[in-house]
């Protein structure tokens, strides 16, 4: 059920995503509007459906209350991001910030987690009756190729799995801000330290993105307890989520956006976690593939002669 609704969400999601450049002006900005709130139903819809109310209500709460906290800072004081202001083509505002803003952070904030979490060896929760691993619903884990990070003391993987979570958030914005600077959805008032390339943006706002998803991805595990440390087959469809942001972005940006720089930067940062993901779901699907074949019933020989 869980995969089923989700990857129907999906769909739905990357279809909107598809309309996105066909469109401009005020229809262009609802469709932004909807893919956000869309994104939002499918990762606190999955968060609640795999694992209950209570890592769903974390996620809501590290996530969007905390977005929606920094955001609002961060227009009335231009702390950590810079000096900026929201124009009002994304709905209604409270305190400055439109209301989609902390549900966009809540949308990629929970992939980009459980993304990190596979690549650190989080596919193993307990081990099945017959000593195989297996996932909290007893289906064999998405990790069969094992991490690409590798195990080590506790200490060090939650260092290892905090800083991937933080990159695999903070580098989509590489692709987020110059799109919607772009669009004229927010602007920046002082943005003469950039990126190359990225004329308009100060790097001030990339380290907030930084800054504030450390902070996040640091509370999420607290908050939501032992049940958002493991990944198995069930969380498939926010792996597709994430590399599909991340390999249809690029696309978008270098062919029909016009922004070829945010598609390099954007493909240089998210790569960080993108390209260790689909090496490690390929790897495992291998593995199910090998072991499905070593299952099969072998059928003994015909006798031509008969």
């Amino acid at each position: 059920m869980t995969r089923r609704i989700s990857w129907t969400l999906l769909a739905v999601l990357v279809l909107a995503q598809i309309c996105y450049p066909l469109t401009t002006g005020a229809t262009r900005a609802g469709l932004t509007v909807a893919t956000v709130v869309l994104g939002w139903l499918l990762s606190v819809g999955h968060a609640l459906l795999s694992r209950g109310p209570r890592v769903a209500a974390a996620l809501v709460a590290v996530a969007t209350g905390g977005g929606f906290a920094i955001e609002a800072i961060g227009v009335a004081t231009g702390v950590p991001f810079g000096s900026y202001d929201y124009s009002g083509e994304l709905g209604p505002k409270l305190a400055g910030v439109p209301l989609i803003i902390p549900l966009a952070w809540t949308w990629m904030a929970w992939p980009a987690w459980l993304a990190a979490v596979r690549l650190t060896g989080g596919g193993a929760p307990r081990a099945s009756r017959n000593g195989a691993r297996a996932g909290d619903n007893g289906a064999p884990t998405g990790n069969g190729g094992g991490s690409w990070t590798g195990r080590g003391g506790s200490a060090g993987l939650w260092v290892r799995r905090i800083a991937l979570a933080t990159v695999g958030l903070a580098a989509w914005d590489l692709f987020l801000d110059p799109q919607m600077v772009a669009e004229g959805y927010w602007v920046w008032r002082d943005a003469t330290a950039a990126l190359p390339g990225l004329a308009g943006i100060p790097v001030s706002n990339y380290l907030g993105w930084l800054l504030f998803a450390v902070l996040m991805m640091s509370a999420l595990r607290p908050l939501a307890g032992a049940a958002a440390e493991h990944t198995d087959r069930r969380d498939d469809p926010m792996a597709a989520l994430y590399l599909w942001t991340y390999f249809s972005s690029i696309l978008a940006h270098a062919v029909f956006l016009d922004l070829p720089a945010s598609a390099l930067w954007g493909a240089a940062g998210m790569s960080v976690t993108a390209v260790p993901l689909a090496v490690t779901l390929l790897r495992a699907r291998r593995g199910r593939d090998i072991r499905r074949e070593d299952h099969q019933p072998h059928r003994s020989g015909v006798d031509a002669t008969r």
